[in-house]
C-alpha cells in the first residue's frame, strides 16, 4: 500500500475538519430552526420596566393576554422598575437570546438614560427593538392649590416664583419635560423625582408638588373629576380623549412638544428567524380589537413599527434628545 505523502495527509487532515465543521453547523441550523419553530413551548416573560398600574404595565399585560390565549402558553409579566427603566433593560440585556424574556418600556431608557447617567448598565446594541407599539403625548398639569388655570400663567409663575414639577423619575419624559420648560421659557423649575407615574400623580393631588408633566394615562381620571387641571398635552393636536384641553403646539410653544414611545425589545444576539417570528405575533396581538380598545382609553396612539422604521423612529427621538441635553445641561441632580 502507497504511503501517503505530508501534503496529501495534510490534504486529507483539512478536508476532514471542513467536513466537521459543516456537520456541526448543520447541526446548529437545524436545531436553532427547532427552537424557533417551538416557539413558546413554554412561559416567556414580559419584563416591564416600570412601576404596576402604569401605562408600560398596562400594555405589557394587556399584549401579554392575547399572546398566551393565541400561543396558548402563559405570558407572564415582571414588574422590575427603576432607575427610568435601566434595571429592567439591563435585566432582559443580560437574559439569554431565547425568545422567553423580552422587555416592554420606553423610547427614554436608550434615547435620554445615556445622556443623563454617568454609567449604564448595558449599552444600546445589546438590545433590539422588536416592534414599536404605540406613542403617547404627556399631560402639562397644575394642583387645583396653584390657582393657574393656563400654561401662560403656568410659564408666568415659574419665571416669577419657580414650580415644582414631579415626575416619575430620573430618566423619565417628566424629568426631560422639566428640563425643556426651564431651556425653553426660562421657567425656574425644581424637579422632584417619583418612584412612578402614581405617586407623583398623587403628590400632585395632595399639593405636595405644583404640578408635573406627567403620562395621561395616570392623570386622565383625575383631569376628567377636576381634581387636576390639565393646562396643555404635549403634542401637536389635542387629544380626542380631552378634547377641551389646548396642545401646545397651537399655544405657540412647539419646543415643549413630546412624545414617548412603547416597545418590546429583546437581546441583539437573539436569532432573526425567532425576531422575525416573534415580531408576527406582536403584529397579529395588536389586530386584537379589546387590546386596540385599551390602548385607545388609556391614550396610546397605535405605531405598529417593526424593522428599519421602529429603530429609525427611536434614533431620531434620540437624535433630538442629545441636541436637547446639550443646550439644557440636563444631568441628575
Amino acid at each position: 500500500m502507497a504511503r501517503l505523502t505530508a501534503p496529501r495527509r495534510l490534504l486529507q487532515t483539512s478536508l476532514a475538519l471542513l467536513l466537521g465543521c459543516s456537520a456541526f453547523a448543520s447541526q446548529a441550523q437545524s436545531a436553532d430552526g427547532a427552537a424557533v419553530a417551538a416557539w413558546p413551548h413554554k412561559p416567556v416573560r414580559l419584563i416591564a420596566a416600570f412601576a404596576p398600574g402604569g401605562a408600560v404595565d398596562i400594555l405589557a399585560r394587556g399584549v401579554g393576554e392575547v399572546l398566551q390565549r393565541e400561543t396558548k402558553q402563559p405570558f407572564v409579566v415582571e414588574n422590575r422598575t427603576g432607575a427610568g427603566g435601566n434595571i429592567g433593560a439591563d435585566y432582559v440585556a443580560k437574559a439569554a437570546a431565547d425568545g422567553y424574556t423580552m422587555l416592554i418600556g420606553l423610547d427614554t431608557s436608550f434615547t435620554v438614560n445615556p445622556l443623563i447617567y454617568k454609567s449604564m448598565p448595558f449599552k444600546n446594541g445589546d438590545l433590539r427593538p422588536v416592534m414599536v407599539f404605540a406613542s403617547q403625548g404627556m399631560l402639562m398639569a397644575v394642583s387645583p392649590k396653584t390657582n393657574i388655570k393656563t400654561l401662560e400663567q403656568f410659564i408666568a409663575r415659574g419665571k416669577d416664583k419657580g414650580l415644582t414639577l414631579g415626575s416619575a423619575g430620573y430618566g423619565t419624559p417628566g424629568h426631560l419635560a422639566s428640563s425643556i420648560l426651564t431651556y425653553a421659557t426660562g421657567a425656574k423649575v425644581n424637579h422632584v423625582p417619583y418612584k412612578g407615574n402614581a405617586p407623583a400623580t398623587l403628590a400632585m393631588l395632595s399639593g405636595e408638588v405644583d404640578g408635573g408633566v406627567i403620562s395621561s394615562t395616570a392623570m386622565l381620571p383625575h383631569v376628567t373629576t377636576g381634581k387636576i387641571t390639565a393646562l396643555a398635552v404635549t403634542t401637536a393636536q389635542r387629544n380626542p380623549l380631552l378634547p377641551e384641553v389646548p396642545s401646545v403646539g397651537e399655544l405657540g410653544h412647539k419646543e415643549l412638544q413630546q412624545e414617548v414611545l412603547f416597545a418590546a425589545w429583546v437581546p441583539s444576539s437573539t436569532p432573526e428567524p425567532l425576531v422575525q417570528k416573534i415580531q408576527a405575533q406582536f403584529e397579529k396581538a395588536m389586530k386584537d380589537g379589546t387590546l386596540r380598545e385599551r390602548m385607545r382609553v388609556n391614550d396610546m396612539v397605535y405605531e405598529g413599527l417593526t424593522g428599519d422604521a421602529a429603530v429609525k423612529r427611536i434614533q431620531a427621538l434620540a437624535d433630538r434628545y442629545r441636541v436637547l441635553a446639550q443646550a439644557t445641561g440636563m444631568k441628575m441632580e
